[in-house]
């Protein structure tokens, strides 16, 4: 039988983080701290209601300035993975876009490792997932691609493209996707956020995405929902992301559409330092204002796992947990 459980503490689910950026990761008293010692100064956060992409770049470059050193990049993984950990998370991957620290640390290399330095002392397991933007070259991306295929099996589990994807050609970015797969790189592109399904539809089709960052535009046709199932191509969908930019409303979002369709939900933060929720709410959210109950989450849950690139003794642990935490919930 189905059950909604308002009342269970979520952060005893078991569950992955799989999208979320290195900067948008820091905790608000962290970006105070860093920013009084280097004299940045931080736009305040976005409207609760309404924002606009413009306003939220010029928050997230002025926190992106805050870090310095490696010191700073590796204490921010290790504070999200303890907060992600106390969310009941097991797998963690953090996206970085190297190019945007390249003036501080010299090269695109040393931007990289300090992340990945920064993954291998976090106190959960931390996968790297190096992303290019829609809004550079196809060239830069490349360029991204080569370095995260050289970092391959040492940290760097992913590949992708993030920032507003309007405006930009799929097809020009099949080149990159297609250095990063062959060495055995996860392939998940930032889509369907603001442009319509067939977006979604070429990021799979052409650049062989295994997961799409948010993807909740191809709820709206159903050959879309069908290929993503078909493919077992995960949606990272991140619920607060939504509303400060009119794309949903929390109560709107179609997990359940998904979900129905036998597509992998996978629950995630995006940026908490500008959102301002954490991971277990976010599944609060999926209860409170979906409706999904505890067997959705669950498979919320399951799905996140299944389509992390986690080695696969942590999967199986974490897929065994979250049984285990549902069994408890139906006694």
């Amino acid at each position: 039988m189905s059950q909604l459980s308002p009342s269970r503490d979520l952060r005893e689910l078991p569950k992955t983080q799989l999208h979320l950026h290195l900067t948008g990761a820091m905790r608000p008293a962290t970006l105070i701290e860093l920013a009084g010692r280097y004299g940045v100064t931080v736009p305040p956060p976005l409207p609760g209601a309404a924002g606009t992409w413009a306003a939220f770049q010029d928050r997230y470059d002025a926190s992106r300035a805050v870090l310095r050193t490696a010191a700073d990049v590796g204490r921010v993984i290790a504070e999200a993975a303890s907060d992600d950990a106390a969310d009941g998370c097991g797998w963690l991957e953090i996206q970085v876009d190297p190019t945007s620290y390249l003036p501080v640390f010299g090269s695109l290399e040393a931007a990289l490792e300090a992340v990945l330095a920064g993954a291998a002392a976090a106190p959960i397991p931390v996968g790297v997932l190096v992303a290019s933007s829609w809004q550079r070259s196809p060239a830069h991306a490349v360029t991204l691609a080569r370095l995260a295929a050289r970092y391959a099996g040492a940290g760097v589990v992913g590949f992708g493209l993030s920032n507003d994807e309007r405006g930009a050609s799929v097809a020009d970015f099949t080149p990159a996707f297609k250095l990063a797969r062959e060495a055995g790189l996860l392939a998940a592109p930032h889509s369907g956020f603001y442009t319509p399904a067939t977006h979604v539809q070429e990021c799979v089709e052409l650049l062989g995405a295994a997961r799409i960052g948010h993807g909740t535009s191809a709820a709206t046709d159903p050959a879309v929902v069908e290929l993503l199932a078909s493919r077992g191509v995960a949606l990272e969908i991140c619920p607060t992301s939504y509303p400060p930019f009119g794309v949903h409303e929390l109560s709107t979002i179609p997990v359940k559409t998904f979900l129905a369709a036998g597509v992998p939900v996978a629950v995630s933060t995006d940026d908490p330092l500008l959102f301002g929720v954490g991971l277990a709410g976010q599944y609060e959210i999926l209860r409170d204002f979906l409706g999904l109950t505890d067997e959705d989450l669950a498979a919320v849950a399951v799905g996140g796992v299944q389509a992390s690139a986690a080695p696969a003794e942590v999967r199986t642990r974490l897929v065994a947990e979250v049984a285990a935490w549902l069994a408890t919930g139906s006694q």
